[in-house]
């Protein structure tokens, strides 16, 4: 049955309305000549519903004429219909073929490189090495040497651990692990001294194992020996140790701006509009002529590939151009309004680089006015711990 069905829409069918009163004579003559008829439905005595092939139709025209009864086309089912019906539409035809032809063609490159950075650790100008190391927009897979590209990549950075690099469709998925910078550990069995790493002044210190080579109220810089790997003893003499100390600090961080008396300040009004475009390849067709309207804006460009499949990406991408309108405000401060402004920036700065605020002991705060500006210094003492291991090399 479902066979018959196929050979029926292959060879295409029309399913007729005959009217009349000889209906049944109609039938006896179609059956005679052996014309294929199924699907036969009698609404009433002089009218009933039929498929028949296409071959017979006008010899079956000629038996309704000839027993006076009517012929209409209800519907027109099959393939050459259907063929007959796109093949008035040519630039339709063409336009699928072209369609499938650069689908065919682009699936042989690369149209979209997707990195991945393993624990949400972000790796800073990652795409441009990528690039740099020969993995580009449009190039040809047959063209990609992986392991080679790693190589380039891993051999021009040191915050890369593992890189994988997987093609999958027209879409090149880069696989990055962060390498995290720890400091140098010195084993507990090897010689070291405690050396600063920060400036500052000692305010309390603990030599546990070592001899301390500084003492309270002394100032330190970066990379003096806060306590030596050694001990001396009336009967041992010297003897080399690992050291081991407490040593606190008074340390300084220190901030300056330059504000200005007059400034122009922007405010967003809320208003915005979008330009829309498309991108083929490196060719661009923007939809919109013109720049915006708005006098002041900001521009915000967002490309969107166009992609089949998850990793079947084309060379077309969305192009939607946003621009925020602005206005531009005249501000002018006094020179208290001044100074607080960039009393307030800078201790906002401050406070993001002093992990615990606790541990300040004082502000110290400078300005210095002048005709058109004021510069502000901020200084923060604070109490910290200090020093660092350096291992003994005899």
């Amino acid at each position: 049955m479902i066979i018959k069905k196929m050979i029926n829409y292959i060879y295409g069918y029309v399913r007729i309305v005959v009217e009349g009163y000889y209906i049944e004579r109609f039938i006896n003559i179609c059956r005679n000549r052996n014309y294929m008829m199924w699907n036969i439905k009698k609404s009433n005595d002089i009218q009933l519903a039929l498929n028949v092939e296409i071959k017979n139709f006008k010899e079956i025209c000629k038996i309704a004429k000839k027993t006076q009864c009517k012929v209409k086309i209800k519907a027109k089912r099959g393939l050459p219909f259907f063929l007959n019906r796109y093949k008035k539409r040519k630039i339709f035809a063409l336009f699928l073929i072209l369609i499938f032809l650069v689908i065919f063609s682009s699936s042989h490159f690369v149209w979209n490189i997707e990195i991945i950075e393993e624990n949400g650790l972000e790796i800073e100008n990652i795409m441009e090495d990528i690039q740099e190391a020969g993995l580009t927009i449009g190039k040809s897979k047959n063209d990609i040497n992986a392991k080679e590209i790693i190589n380039k990549v891993r051999l021009e950075r040191d915050d890369i651990a593992w890189m994988g690099i997987e093609l999958k469709g027209t879409n090149a998925i880069v696989r990055l692990v962060k390498a995290e910078k720890k400091p140098e550990i010195v084993n507990e069995d090897e010689y070291c001294n405690i050396i600063s790493n920060k400036n500052g002044v000692i305010t309390k210190i603990n030599a546990q194992d070592g001899t301390a080579n500084v003492k309270v109220g002394d100032t330190v810089s970066v990379g003096d020996v806060l306590i030596n790997g050694w001990m001396e003893g009336k009967y041992t003499g010297i003897r080399y140790v690992h050291a081991k100390g407490e040593i606190e600090a008074k340390v300084w961080y220190t901030e300056h701006k330059t504000i200005e008396y007059t400034t122009t300040e922007r405010r967003h009004t809320g208003n915005s509009e979008n330009h829309f475009g498309i991108k083929i390849n490196n060719f661009e067709i923007n939809f919109s002529k013109g720049v915006s309207k708005f006098k002041f804006y900001d521009t915000i460009e967002i490309e969107n590939k166009i992609r089949l499949f998850s990793n079947l990406y084309l060379p077309i991408s969305v192009i939607k151009t946003t621009y925020q309108e602005y206005e531009e405000e005249k501000k002018i401060y006094s020179v208290e309004e001044a100074k607080n402004l960039g009393i307030q920036q800078i201790e906002e700065e401050l406070e993001r680089k002093i992990e615990n605020k606790e541990n300040i002991v004082n502000k110290n705060i400078n300005t210095y006015e002048h005709e058109n500006s004021i510069d502000v210094y901020v200084t923060y003492e604070v109490l910290e711990n200090i020093g660092t291991n350096e291992k003994i090399v005899f």
